[in-house]
């Protein structure tokens, strides 16, 4: 099977499976989205969304989070982990917009990238899903799948990934795609619970697990 082959059945399948691709973060525009998504580095989207509503209760604009202390702003996002450099940079960067930005978002992958705790996989989700810029983010879910079926080499890097994915599939369909990705990568082909021919994207893709032949003894 060529590598465009198992992007089509890839795509095809994912779109069957899941139809609908609600963004897994809570937010209510693109502030709060950039503010939910640097929260989510190394820390699950479920744990995000119990954290922000206390955080939004009090500060969902740039205006209002400076009003709050580096140390007050740690203290409710504690839980997502890192939370001393993630309130540094919720601060820091919602003071950059109002002087630089006028307060809003900046709609360029340069201006984002050039936020305190903003790197390129946090500006593809924003411009993606807040903007509808075309953008394929590569999380570790997205960079596990693209290896395991075969849609990029395995060991490549997430730089590799993204341009090998954005190749291969049409640039319309990025956008929804990087998320279906998402959501099968942590129902059905997780980092333990699939060895690359157990789910049933990768059976299809790679065929079922070899029987080990058992030697007899003597």
């Amino acid at each position: 099977m060529t590598r465009a082959e198992r992007a089509h059945y890839v795509e095809d399948r994912l779109a069957a499976l899941y139809p609908k691709t609600p963004i897994p973060l809570d937010h209510s525009d693109a502030y709060t989205l950039l503010i939910a998504v640097l929260l989510s580095a190394q820390c699950t989207d479920k744990r995000v969304n119990l954290t922000t509503p206390a955080l939004f209760a009090k500060a969902r604009t740039p205006q209002a989070m400076i009003r709050l202390s580096v140390d007050e702003i740690n203290g409710i996002v504690r839980p997502c982990g890192l939370a001393p450099r993630k309130a540094q940079a919720i601060h820091g960067l919602s003071e950059i917009l109002l002087a630089q930005h006028g307060g809003e978002v900046p709609r360029t992958f340069e201006e984002l990238e050039a936020l305190p705790g903003v790197g390129h996989k946090t500006a593809s989700v924003v411009m993606s899903q807040a903007f509808g810029f075309p953008a394929f983010p590569v999380d570790t879910h997205i960079h596990r799948l693209a290896q395991r079926w075969k849609l990029t080499r395995k060991g490549a890097t997430v730089q590799r990934v993204e341009k090998d994915l954005k190749r291969i599939f049409p640039e319309s369909s990025w956008n929804v795609l990087h998320l279906r990705i998402i959501f099968y990568g942590r129902e059905h082909c997780t980092a333990r619970g699939c060895d690359g021919h157990t789910c049933e994207i990768c059976e299809h893709l790679n065929g079922p697990p070899r029987q080990k032949i058992k030697r007899s003894a003597g």
